[in-house]
C-alpha cells in the first residue's frame, strides 16, 4: 500500500477514535460528577463507577475508540495519530454543556478552535513521519522516570487547588499517564505485527495494563473534580504533546526542525495554550462547575438520609 493511502487510512481511522472517545468523555464524566466529593481519589469511587450504566456505556465506547486507535496505529506514526484523536474536543465540551442547558458563547467557541486550530497548525508544520516503536526497557526508563514525576507534581497542586484548576491539574496528571499508555499502545501493535508469538514474553502489553489503569483512574478523579470543558482541552492537549515527544525522542519518529516548521509548532502550542486559559476562565464552565457542585452536595445528602 502505498505512503499516501496509509496516511489516509491512519488519519480518518484517528478522527474516528476521537469521535467515540468524545461520547466516553461525555458518558464517563456525567457519571463521575454525581459521586460525592468524599470519594475522590480512593476506590470508593471505582466500586461506585463500574456498577453505573452510563459510566459502562463510556466504557464501551472507549473500547471502540481503541480499536480505531489500533488500526490508525498500524498504518500511521504516533506523532500522526495522537494528535488526530483529540478531534474529540470538538464534540465533548458542546454537547457536555449542552446537557446541563447551557450554551457555549462566541469566546468559548473561539477557545475550542483555538485548542483545534492549533494542534492541526502543530501537525501540518511538524510533517510527521514513522519511527521505530520497539526500543529497549533502557531506553524507556527516562521517559518513565519523567512522567512519573510530573504526574507526582500534578498530584500534589490538585490537593491545594478547587474547582476547574483542581479538574486541570488531574487532567495533566491523567492525559501524561495516557500519552505513555499511548506510546506503550504503540510498541505493542508493533510487536503483534513483528513477533505475534513472543508478544506475552515482552514487558510492553504488561506496562500498557497498568498505565491504562492508572491513567484511567486519574481522569475519572479529573471528570468527577469538574466540568469537561476544564479536563477534556487540558487531556486533550497535554495527551498529544507527551506522545509526540515521545515518538520523536524515543522512537525515532521524525518532525519537521526547519524555521518554519518551529515557527507553526510554535504558533501551534501558543493557540492551544490560550484556548485552554480561555475554557478555563469561561464564565460558562464556572456555571457548569456550579451547576455540577449543587448535583454533588444533592447526592451527599441523599447518602446522608440514606445511613439516618
Amino acid at each position: 500500500m502505498s505512503g499516501a493511502w496509509s496516511t489516509v487510512i491512519s488519519a480518518v481511522a484517528a478522527v474516528l477514535a476521537g469521535l467515540f472517545l468524545a461520547t466516553c468523555g461525555v458518558l464517563q464524566q456525567r457519571a463521575a460528577s454525581k459521586r460525592s466529593s468524599s470519594e475522590r481519589m480512593s476506590l470508593r469511587l471505582v466500586r461506585a463507577l463500574v456498577t453505573d450504566r452510563t459510566w459502562l456505556a463510556g466504557i464501551a465506547s472507549a473500547g471502540a475508540s481503541y480499536g480505531f486507535q489500533a488500526v490508525a496505529l498500524a498504518f500511521g506514526p504516533l506523532v500522526l495519530v495522537q494528535p488526530l484523536v483529540v478531534s474529540e474536543l470538538l464534540f465533548a465540551v458542546p454537547v457536555s454543556v449542552r446537557i446541563r442547558g447551557l450554551r457555549l458563547r462566541s469566546r468559548d467557541w473561539g477557545a475550542v478552535a483555538a485548542v483545534v486550530v492549533g494542534l492541526a497548525v502543530g501537525i501540518v508544520a511538524a510533517d510527521p513521519q514513522q519511527g521505530q516503536p520497539i526500543q529497549p526497557i533502557t531506553s524507556w526508563a527516562p521517559a518513565l522516570v519523567a512522567v512519573a514525576v510530573v504526574v507526582g507534581l500534578c498530584l500534589l497542586v490538585a490537593r491545594v487547588v478547587e474547582g476547574p484548576p483542581m479538574a486541570s491539574a488531574y487532567a495533566v496528571a491523567g492525559a501524561c499517564t495516557m500519552g505513555l499508555q499511548s506510546a506503550l499502545y504503540a510498541a505493542t501493535i508493533a510487536l503483534i505485527k513483528k513477533e505475534q508469538l513472543a508478544l506475552f514474553a515482552t514487558w510492553e502489553p504488561y506496562a500498557l495494563i497498568i498505565a491504562s489503569l492508572i491513567g484511567a483512574f486519574l481522569i475519572q478523579n479529573a471528570f468527577q473534580s469538574g466540568p469537561l470543558a476544564a479536563s477534556t482541552p487540558v487531556i486533550d492537549a497535554t495527551l498529544p504533546l507527551v506522545a509526540i515527544g515521545l515518538g520523536v525522542g524515543l522512537f525515532g519518529e521524525h518532525i519537521r526542525t526547519s524555521l518554519l516548521g518551529l515557527a507553526g509548532a510554535t504558533v501551534g502550542l501558543l493557540l492551544v495554550l490560550g484556548g485552554i486559559v480561555g475554557l478555563d476562565t469561561s464564565p460558562v464552565v464556572r456555571r457548569e462547575q456550579r451547576l455540577q457542585e449543587q448535583e454533588q452536595e444533592e447526592k451527599a445528602h441523599e447518602e446522608e438520609q440514606e445511613k439516618a
